[in-house]
Formats: C-alpha cells, sequence, structure tokens
C-alpha cells in the first residue's frame, strides 16, 4: 500500500518574530519535501495578539473546527507587548493543547557540535535527552478559584487535577519513546513524592506498574529539585525525563539553557492519534520584530520535529543533518543580531545544505 505524502499543514505565525522564524521553518520544509518528493500544502490562520486586538477573538470555534483537519500544526511565537499576560497564552496555547487533547509535550534536550553551553567542560556526547511532558493536566487544567478577591481576606486556590487515565497515557508514551529511542534505554520519573504525596503518589505507582511491561527499560525517580541540580552537574545520566506540567514546564527551561539557548531548542505538543502542534520554544522577542536578526533555527527544527512525527524520516534526518552544518560551520553564536548572518541569510543556509545532501 502506498503511502499517502501529501500534507496540510496549518501555519500559525503568531507575533512579534514568529513570521519571521516561521518563514525560515517553511524554506527548509518545502526545500526538502521537494528533494523528498513528497507534497506540503500550507494554509495560514491569523491567530494572536494583533487579531485579538482588533476583533477581541482569540480562538474561534469556526477555526478550532478548521484546525482539526489538518495533518499538523506549526507555530511561530504567541505573546504581544499590547495585551495582558495570560489572556494569550490561555485562551490560545493551552486552549489548542486541550482541546486538540495533545496530552506529550515533546521537548529534545540536545547540544550540537559548536554550540556553546555554560556548563563547564560538558559537550555534546554529555548533553542529549529528552523531556517528556504531560501536557493537559495538572496545574495547568485551570481548577481552582478567588474567595473575597480584592479584599485583605482573600484567597487563591489552585489544584493540580491528575487523572488515572491522564498519567497512564503519558506515562505509557514515555516508556515507548525511550524503548524506540536508542540503546540506552533509561526512563527517569519527576515528581516531589515527599511533599505532593497525593499526585505523585499516583504517578509513582501507576510508573512502577507499568515498569513491570517493559523489562528492558532501566527505570529511576528523582525529585523536581534534584533534577535540575543533575542537569546542570551531571545531565549524561538522563536519557528521558518523564513528568508533570508544572516541572516540564520549568526542566524543559533549563534544558533550552544547557543546550544553548532557546534559539536552537524546539518542542511539539503531541496528540499521538489526532493533531499534533510543532513550534520554536523561546517567545515572541517583540524588541526584535522587523529587524531580521533574530535565530530561526528552533523553528527549523520544530519543522524537523513535525516531518519526524509524521513519518517522514529521511527528510527530517535531513533538516537535523542542515541544522549540525550550518551550527558547526556557519554561525558565530546563536543570540539574535551575533549570528554573523540575518534571519533569512540562515534560512537559506540551512536550505543550502539540505539541497547539497548535508
Amino acid at each position: 500500500m502506498v503511502r499517502n505524502r501529501n500534507y496540510r499543514i496549518a501555519v500559525l505565525p503568531g507575533d512579534g518574530t514568529g513570521p519571521e522564524v516561521v518563514r525560515e521553518a517553511l524554506k527548509a520544509l518545502n526545500t526538502v519535501a521537494q528533494k523528498e518528493s513528497f507534497k506540503v500544502e500550507e494554509v495560514p490562520f491569523d491567530l494572536g495578539g494583533d487579531r485579538y486586538l482588533r476583533t477581541g477573538e482569540i480562538l474561534p470555534e469556526s477555526v478550532l473546527a478548521e484546525l482539526k483537519t489538518f495533518d499538523a500544526i506549526l507555530l511561530g511565537a504567541i505573546g504581544h507587548p499590547d495585551v495582558k499576560p495570560g489572556i494569550l497564552e490561555k485562551g490560545l496555547l493551552l486552549e489548542l493543547r486541550f482541546q486538540l487533547d495533545q496530552y506529550i509535550n515533546l521537548r529534545p534536550v540536545i547540544l550540537y557540535p559548536g554550540v556553546d553551553t555554560p556548563l563547564k567542560d560538558k559537550g555534546p556526547e554529555d548533553i542529549d535527552f529528552v523531556v517528556v511532558r504531560e501536557n493537559t493536566e495538572g496545574l495547568y487544567a485551570g481548577s481552582g478559584g478567588f474567595l473575597r478577591k480584592g479584599t485583605p481576606h482573600e484567597v487563591a486556590i489552585q489544584e493540580s487535577v491528575n487523572t488515572r487515565m491522564g498519567v497512564e497515557r503519558c506515562l505509557r508514551f514515555a516508556f515507548d519513546f525511550c524503548r524506540n529511542r536508542n540503546a540506552r534505554k533509561k526512563l527517569t520519573l519527576c515528581g516531589k513524592t515527599n511533599v505532593l504525596t497525593y499526585a505523585f503518589d499516583l504517578w509513582q505507582r501507576v510508573f512502577h506498574q507499568l515498569a513491570e511491561e517493559y523489562p528492558d527499560i532501566q527505570t529511576d525517580y528523582a525529585h523536581v529539585d534534584a533534577t535540575c541540580m543533575w542537569m546542570v552537574k551531571n545531565p549524561e545520566w538522563f536519557d528521558v525525563i518523564v513528568t508533570d506540567n508544572m516541572f516540564g514546564d520549568i526542566i524543559t527551561d533549563l534544558g533550552a539553557m544547557i543546550q544553548g539557548g532557546m534559539g536552537i531548542a524546539a518542542g511539539g505538543n503531541i496528540n499521538p492519534e489526532g493533531v499534533s502542534m510543532f513550534e520554536p520554544i523561546g517567545g515572541s522577542a517583540p524588541k526584535y520584530t522587523g529587524q531580521n536578526i533574530i535565530n530561526p533555527m528552533a523553528a527549523i527544527a520544530a519543522a524537523q520535529m513535525m516531518l519526524e512525527h509524521l513519518g517522514e524520516k529521511v527528510a527530517a534526518g535531513r533538516i537535523e543533518s542542515a541544522i549540525r552544518k550550518v551550527v558547526v560551520q556557519d554561525l558565530k553564536n546563536l543570540s539574535a543580531g551575533q549570528m554573523g548572518y540575518s534571519t533569512s541569510e540562515v534560512g537559506d543556509l540551512v536550505a543550502d545544505h539540505i539541497i547539497r545532501g548535508a
């Protein structure tokens, strides 16, 4: 049976420098599609701060219904200086994750050769692991509220929601991912069992129960504070880390720093049975908007992750190889304005390496 290799991609450029980095991600995507003889149909969507300020809309029901029909979503950035923090993040990013049931946040932490890390005496052989973060429950589920708001006796309650179904499907994804990733096959549960005795009692019990089904996987546990310490001191200890929504949000930003910064870090919001969304980890960086100096590598890596998810593994490998070549051979620095090239020129370099076989 011949696999359908025509992909409909919803493109959400978003705010700030999002459109600039998405442009370069699409450049790499279209270049590798031509090289590997598959087709990509890109459909742009006007979602983000500008639309909200113009219309008051964040994520209309009709748009959400349309997004559900695509093969994948490529997101640039969300965050507008004229929109109060939390409005777009909750109304767009979290709503997409919840409504599309993207229950896994997948974050590779890879230090490419030629990229500087702030960790002394650590290199690419030491920093190469993946964080599997539960993406639709925990403290981000939105359960809670206020009592006597605005008074001296105000009470704010934010509850962490952890269901057996949500925990188990996240852990099972992590076990399967770990089994298929490489020869190490080591899975670490990151939690806080000594204080969060209800939520992580559930996580730990399910973790140990599933471990019996995966005898080839080495398992261990670390408190979230210890995980942060070891990510800095001995990152080579980690292969795959699985954790809840809040802790995953924190440790993946630490992971981005040790792999060289937000300019190289990409992630995926995964629904293994539905529509997944891929994005650079860095924000919208509004102060650099329109200057053509922002680093597009994270967005290009997000496109690579998207192709991997869609089953185009050879094409994904070509983009990753091109990224490695560019950071080793061409870029002086990963920071905005210090790369030695403009945003569009970095995209051209990646495309050129893809064309030449990278």
